[in-house]
């Protein structure tokens, strides 16, 4: 039987949800728990050889639960391939319990070589598969399990990680104190959404999942914590008949002293992702300078009341917040923006003035990064990163709408559904990025009527990853925001 899949699925789920869809298979399915664990061993088994087909000299280091007993399977399966297998186990083979047990067993009985864990056995080995600890992890790794870790991580050689690397968190996808970091990683029975998130992107390489057999109807038990999203659907064809009204006024609102580039940067988005007009309301001082330089913009001077409403009038879908400060000019201009009942997308100085005037809509969108999203909540932002997830749900309950958690693997919310952008982009780690996002969601909301507001942020943010994979090129350094910029349309009219 063939388990594996390199296309990944896009339901997520929590360890408890994938613990529940284990026990339903062996239950249901009449799968007996070692059988499931053979098949799972044979699965990365079969990976193995067809990832790293020269490698001869494999190491398995094995802990004490499944994800060990996973790693004796394959410690037998390679031996009887004609590999040399060795295990380095942490938890003596006696002291294990279940089916890890039984595999241990079994591959001593086949004449795997099996001892105690050193450094110095793992210079010997052309690969390593990491079968200490498994997706039930919830608190620091500490002691000779985190000085493998780290022996294993100095080591240099390639990891194969069995689930879920070793010391990553399967629900938040941070580093429980110390991490494996694998090559590739083989997920089974379903994919754990702290895979996706955070650390998870220093830790796993390559995700590959393998369903061992799961029937579709056992997963109807168990509601995605959330889904994963790769691509995103075609935008509506524009007719040749069209005109610049038929496809929105966006009007972003910001550039305060000093800093106009971050609302210059985001009506340059709006314009790239398809906006038939793109206003941007700012301090006198920068009104000139911005017309001159990106003349397809329509730039206003806005101090008084008056000269924003005729804007607000006129504005399909607002985006507030680029550069806007937190001065008298823009409270000012955040309420009044608010008054206008259009909808709105909020970022950067806009999220910090709605933590101190907080409220619930339902149709706006909220763009925070970590630490804007702590003062949205009162905590930290290591909080915020500690519980992308939950802290996203949280913002979402409180404020309403969708909210946008800005970071490696962004996270998406309604009231319904979490979605979870699969890309993570270092080079992306620089000034104005966040501005340039909020300008393609506005021209997204202001173009797409029939679509759901969470499908047009999810698609908007898919579509700013895409454009900064194109710019950087695989470049770590040196992107920045313009750049990005000068992708949209490509990436719009793929």
């Amino acid at each position: 039987m063939q388990f594996k899949h390199h296309v990944l699925p896009r339901e997520l789920y929590t360890a408890a949800q994938v613990r529940e869809l284990d026990r339903r298979i062996i239950e249901s399915q009449g799968i007996p728990g070692y059988e499931l664990m053979q098949h799972a061993a044979q699965a990365a088994f079969d990976f193995l050889r067809q990832r790293w087909p020269q490698a001869q000299n494999l190491v398995f280091v094995c802990g004490a639960g499944n994800n060990a007993g996973d790693a004796y399977v394959m410690a037998k399966l390679a031996l009887e391939a004609g590999l040399q297998s060795q295990v380095l186990y942490l938890c003596e083979p006696e002291h294990l319990k279940g089916e890890a047990k039984l595999a241990a067993m079994d591959a001593t009985k086949a004449g795997v070589n099996i001892q105690g864990f050193t450094i110095a056995q793992l210079s010997q080995s052309d690969l390593i598969v990491d079968g200490l600890l498994g997706t039930g992890l919830h608190r620091a790794v500490t002691g000779i399990w985190a000085e493998t870790i780290r022996a294993i991580n100095a080591s240099a050689l390639e990891v194969l990680a069995l689930d879920i690397p070793s010391g990553l968190s399967a629900d938040t996808g941070n580093i429980l104190g110390e991490a494996i970091r694998a090559n590739a990683t083989i997920s089974f029975i379903a994919l754990k959404q702290g895979l996706f998130t955070a650390d998870a992107y220093d830790c796993c390489g390559e995700i590959i999942y393998a369903d061992l057999g799961a029937q579709a109807q056992l997963f109807q038990s168990q509601t995605p914590s959330a889904y994963l999203l790769s691509n995103w659907p075609a935008l509506p064809p524009r007719k040749n008949n069209s005109h610049k009204n038929d496809f929105g006024h966006v009007l972003v609102i910001g550039g305060n002293h000093g800093m106009a580039g971050a609302a210059h940067l985001a009506g340059l988005a709006a314009l790239r992702s398809g906006a038939g007009l793109v206003s941007i309301a700012t301090r006198q001082q920068h009104a000139n300078q911005l017309g001159i330089q990106s003349p397809e913009l329509m730039v206003s001077a806005v101090e008084n009341k008056q000269a924003l409403q005729t804007l607000l009038h006129r504005a399909t879908v607002i985006v507030m917040g680029p550069g806007m400060g937190e001065d008298e000019w823009a409270v000012s201009v955040f309420n009044q923006s608010l008054q206008a009942n259009k909808p709105i997308v909020i970022d950067a100085s806009g999220l910090n003035l709605l933590a101190q005037h907080p409220q619930k809509r339902d149709h706006w969108v909220l763009t925070p990064h970590p630490g804007e999203a702590a003062r949205l909540l009162h905590c930290s932002p290591a909080q915020v990163q500690q519980q992308r997830f939950q802290h996203l749900q949280q913002l979402q309950q409180t404020y309403g709408g969708v909210c946008l958690l800005k970071g490696a693997g962004t996270c998406i919310a309604d009231a319904i559904q979490t979605q979870v952008v699969a890309n993570a982009n270092p080079a992306m780690a620089t000034a104005g990025m966040g501005d340039v996002l909020s300008g393609v969601i506005g021209a997204l909301m202001a173009q797409i009527g029939d679509w759901s507001l969470l499908d047009i942020v999810s698609t908007a943010a898919l579509v700013h990853a895409k454009a900064a994979e194109q710019a950087s090129q695989g470049r770590q350094r040196g992107l920045i925001a313009s750049d990005v910029i000068q992708q949209l349309p490509s990436v719009l009219g793929a």
